[in-house]
């Protein structure tokens, strides 16, 4: 079943749950960009607000998983994940970038991963 943006706002305003098949839904029209800023800040207050489901969380992080793109490495020894935020735009200084950089020169291998990011 599908939902929009606009009524899993309604239903976390109500404090009523938005169903597993129903968030996964919500889920990929986020992941996909389709969500403004502003209402998906609004859901997220919303659902904060409520008290997030077990069922809203695990159906978020089912699609997150399902749309991750998989980092594949042959020796998984000394390997230190560090993920980016994406940066604000706003020319600010990028630790986890440095992070890597200062990670990697110790000899340690490095997968930095993020989301749109703009800086990193």
């Amino acid at each position: 079943m599908s939902i929009t943006p606009q009524q899993a706002l309604q239903r976390a305003i109500e404090h009523r749950e938005i169903f597993h098949d129903e968030m996964i839904a919500l889920m990929r029209q986020i992941m996909r960009g389709e969500v403004s800023d502003a209402m998906l800040a609004a859901i997220l207050t919303g659902l904060r607000v409520k008290k997030e489901s077990i069922g809203e969380i695990s159906a978020a992080a089912e699609v997150m998983r399902e749309l991750a793109a998989p980092v594949i490495v042959a020796e998984r020894e000394h390997f230190v994940d560090i993920v980016g935020t994406g940066g604000d735009g706003g020319n600010s200084f990028n630790i986890s970038t440095a992070s890597m950089f200062v990670v990697a020169a110790a000899g340690a291998r490095v997968a930095k991963h993020g989301n749109r990011s703009v800086s990193s």
